[in-house]
């Protein structure tokens, strides 16, 4: 890059133009942290600026967070090194992880959805300028790609995580916006683990419209439910003990064949595909096993006699129960 000998100079703060705000994620605990330490040790690192065209103004390219921890403790100038170079070239060196701390995969995004869609530079040309891959930028695009402007400041503040945003919140959106606002609000004041918010999704996607109104309200009260649905049927297998559990499972392989049998009449047979040849060729032997021992289990006297059986000590075979008499046989 082509960029001029770094010497650090104060500047007023008012000078500052913090237009990429918006691409860095808030994290207060850190902009504390960052307080403390220039506090004790004044600023150590300078910030990252570049001139802006046609005005006496700085755009800051790098330093957000040395920024807010200046105005926190009240400081009116921060050392800066400006670069001689272009906005797009310093960007683009940010986004190459050469300077700072490393970004967060949102703050990525953004920066790139700013080269791509107002400095006018291609995904190639991005990804070649920056060392990255194609494959890379468009991933990351994707990341904030239809995401709402109350979406992303919900990222920004930290109420929100990348993946809630994009895998949950942004799919909600697309479909039910109103939807995706209400959850949001809900999430606002009732935090979900990334494990809960998941489990509700998919439970809303399975859950009829008429009651998926009562899941965006109180999605906190429904995952609760789940929790107590669970601890109840944990309790019906400790009750029912193995007999419970071998009559549920018997009543799903019921339902799974019947099911399989109806999928497969849609099915001619010549349009089979290798993979379900394959899983059906293993299933005929796994069902011909089940089949012998159901008919063992199923046809065996539950209360045998015991005088009928043979001592367990005694070698020889033990002889055969209700055999026809030799006059049948003759």
């Amino acid at each position: 890059m082509d960029s001029a000998t770094p010497r650090a100079r104060e500047v007023d703060l008012h000078r500052l133009d913090l237009r990429f705000a918006d691409a860095r994620l808030l994290e207060p605990r850190a902009v504390e942290r960052l307080a403390r330490s220039i506090e004790q040790s004044g600023q150590l690192v300078a910030c990252i600026v570049v001139p802006a065209a046609g005005s006496d103004q700085l755009v800051l390219i790098d330093g957000y967070r040395r920024i807010l921890a200046l105005r926190r403790l009240g400081r009116d100038t921060a050392r800066v090194d400006a670069w001689a170079c272009d906005l797009a070239q310093a960007l683009l060196s940010v986004l190459a992880q050469a300077h700072g701390r490393p970004l967060a995969a949102v703050e990525e995004a953004l920066l790139l959805r700013e080269l791509v869609h107002h400095q006018g530079l291609s995904q190639h040309e991005v990804a070649r300028r920056s060392g990255r891959d194609v494959s890379w930028v468009s991933r990351r695009l994707q990341l904030v790609c239809g995401l709402p402007d109350a979406l992303l400041a919900a990222v920004r503040n930290g109420a929100l995580s990348t993946w809630a945003a994009t895998r949950v919140l942004a799919p909600l959106a697309r479909a039910n916006a109103e939807h995706a606002t209400q959850l949001l609000a809900a999430l606002g004041t009732t935090l979900l683990s990334t494990r809960d918010l998941r489990r509700w999704f998919q439970h809303y996607q399975n859950t009829p419209n008429t009651a998926r109104a009562r899941m965006v309200a109180q999605p906190r009260l429904f995952i609760e439910a789940l929790q107590v649905h669970a601890e109840q049927r944990a309790d019906a297998r400790l009750r029912d003990g193995p007999e419970g559990q071998c009559t549920l499972e018997a009543r799903q392989v019921q339902a799974l064949s019947q099911r399989l049998r109806q999928r497969l009449s849609t099915l001619p047979a010549p349009t089979w595909s290798p993979p379900l040849r394959r899983a059906l060729d293993h299933l005929l032997p796994a069902i011909a096993a089940l089949q012998s021992d159901l008919a063992r289990y199923c046809h065996h006297d539950p209360q045998p006699d015991l005088r009928c059986r043979t001592h367990p000590a005694s070698p020889g075979p033990e002889p055969a129960r209700e055999q026809p008499p030799a006059q049948a046989v003759a």
